[in-house]
């Protein structure tokens, strides 16, 4: 699957694309847009700039397949696009790759760009169901040793890919503020609950997962066939509202706690361009079960995972104020999950569950093993127990109004123009008063 559009020779007549650290020529990710306050449309990355699918589409820039498919993917939303699956995704990338490309003169009169410094992006397809994983093992383990340290990891967890059906109404695109959520709490030291702000407003870094073409009601998707089904990928903050959950989450697992928002970076990262990137599944620890036949398929672990690097960072009003940068404070990579994209969607549709397109998976969180890999707070400071201390002086042990959380992702590959997710991030506001 790899051609042109992955050379890493090629260079685009965009300026900003020349060293772009996340949209080069060869990414092209797609999203929606809003160009200085107008009609939502769909659009590429490139460099700094947005290539504007309708402006070319009136240009009659295209013709068969891609034509086709720049239709469906130059409206509100991306579901059509989503829907046509890999070929005309394929031929699209292909044939806007061919008009971004330096010796090509075709799209450089028609006025094709936008600043994307002046756009405002939108979720890019209308989510039909949000499914969260608990692929990490690393923060599946820590998570467990916190709240049942004789017994970390669930017998189910090495067999089953975890999950758990969340909110699609409350996903929301980078940039804006999450609502500190209000609910009931029950620390150890009272005797019953009573009801307020979070106490214990914590993020997740996840993957996020576009699903492209579904599946019919009662017909699963053989693991051999996930990859197909899968469009591309994000960046994914799951906001989380530690000690709401702790306390609704039994029996059967979180409710208020997760749905209260959701925020995703702005663009689906094609499963094509991605292809560079595709490395084997890490083997699993001596003494662990082999996968399930039906999520096992030699394929899948020859090729499943993906060489993404993820950052999160913090910044505080205090810092911001100071002038400084954001503080990393965690490094990590989509190799520590256990399960992959493919197994997820496999045994998500085991049942016969259907997928529609327009989808949404979120990994689970992505923690490593070392000091500064843990994908949340939550492991960070072992549930709150042990602060950490900023460049100010300030400590935290979970978020704090005004903070903002920042998560970014990269692809890289040796001999390859590394290519990035963009950015997912969200800003805590103040609880509404309680009546």
């Amino acid at each position: 699957m790899i051609d042109e559009t992955h050379d890493p020779a090629r260079a685009s007549w965009v300026e900003s694309a020349s060293g772009h650290a996340t949209f080069p020529i060869q990414n092209l990710p797609h999203g929606v847009f809003s160009p200085d306050g107008g009609t939502p449309r769909g659009g590429v990355a490139i460099g700094e700039k947005i290539f504007d699918i309708s402006a070319a589409l009136e240009a009659g820039l295209f013709s068969g397949v891609a034509l086709e498919a720049a239709q469906s993917a130059s409206g509100r939303t991306l579901n059509g696009w989503l829907e046509m699956g890999a070929d005309a995704r394929r031929a699209l990338r292909r044939r806007i790759g061919a008009l971004l490309d330096a010796g090509n003169r075709e799209a450089r009169d028609p006025p094709v760009l936008r600043d994307a410094s002046r756009c405002v992006m939108h979720v890019p397809a209308r989510i039909g169901d949000f499914t969260d994983f608990y692929a990490g093992i690393h923060h599946a383990r820590t998570a467990g040793t916190i709240s049942r340290p004789e017994n970390p990891l669930m017998p189910n967890y090495k067999y089953v890919p975890v999950a758990y059906h969340s909110r699609a109404s409350s996903v929301r695109v980078s940039g804006g503020t999450v609502r500190r959520p209000n609910g009931q709490r029950k620390p150890p030291d009272q005797a019953a609950p009573d009801f307020g702000p979070c106490r214990n407003l914590d993020y997740e870094l996840e993957l996020g997962v576009w699903i492209g073409p579904g599946n019919d009601l009662g017909t699963p998707i053989p693991i051999a066939d996930a990859p197909s089904h899968i469009a591309g990928l994000c960046l994914l903050n799951d906001w989380s509202a530690r000690d709401i959950q702790n306390w609704e989450s039994q029996p059967l697992g979180p409710f208020l706690a997760k749905s209260l928002s959701t925020f995703i970076s702005p663009w689906i990262v094609t499963a094509e361009a991605l292809e560079p990137f595709r490395i084997a599944q890490p083997p699993r620890p001596e003494g662990d079960p082999a996968p399930l036949p039906y999520l096992n398929d030699p394929t899948d672990q020859a090729s499943g995972c993906f060489t993404i690097d993820f950052d999160v960072s913090l910044l505080t009003p205090d810092m911001r104020a100071a002038g400084l940068a954001p503080f990393v404070l965690c490094r990590s990579k989509a190799a520590d999950l256990y399960w992959t994209v493919a197994q997820m969607v496999a045994h998500h549709t085991s049942n016969g569950c259907d997928l529609r397109p327009g989808d949404l998976f979120g990994s689970g969180t992505i923690s490593g093993t070392g000091a500064g890999a843990s994908g949340c707070l939550l492991e960070m400071t072992r549930g709150g127990r042990n602060p950490f201390t900023l460049p100010t002086g300030e400590t935290r042990t979970y978020l704090q109004d005004g903070d903002e959380v920042i998560f970014t992702g990269t692809a890289h590959a040796p001999g390859c123009v590394s290519i990035g997710l963009g950015e997912c991030r969200g800003t805590v506001t103040q609880a509404l008063p309680l009546s």
